[in-house]
């Protein structure tokens, strides 16, 4: 019993951090899973991202993002666009981390991006 008890704790522990949103944000638009555009108010987004301080804080595919300092440790590469209409997705960075979500569930896909 505690062997296998042990065995999904450890099958949690790993697949924990599948769904982690670590985003590296390019310098070339080519290099890029998703055009994102910062829009000025919250109700123009797609998405709400808080930005994590720590990466395992970001859980999920639900807006909470933690910037990584090189390309192969993202699950994400973003590259901000100047224009609203060239993005793929529209975020709005809020303040606090329960704030963070989706309101346009029909663009969630684009941030699933690969698994490491």
């Amino acid at each position: 019993m505690k062997r296998i008890f042990s065995l999904w704790i450890l099958a949690l522990l790993a697949t924990t951090g599948l769904y982690a949103q670590t985003v590296y944000s390019t310098d070339h638009e080519y290099q890029a899973d998703v055009k994102v555009y910062v829009v000025d108010h919250e109700y123009q987004a797609d998405l709400l991202v808080y930005q994590e301080d720590h990466e395992y804080q970001a859980s999920g595919n639900e807006g909470k993002w933690y910037f990584v300092d090189h390309e192969y440790q993202a699950d994400v590469k973003i590259y901000f666009v100047d224009h609203e209409y060239q993005a793929d997705l529209k975020v709005y960075f809020v303040s606090h981390e329960y704030q963070a979500g989706w309101r346009n569930n029909s663009k969630k896909h684009l941030m699933y991006g690969k698994r490491r």
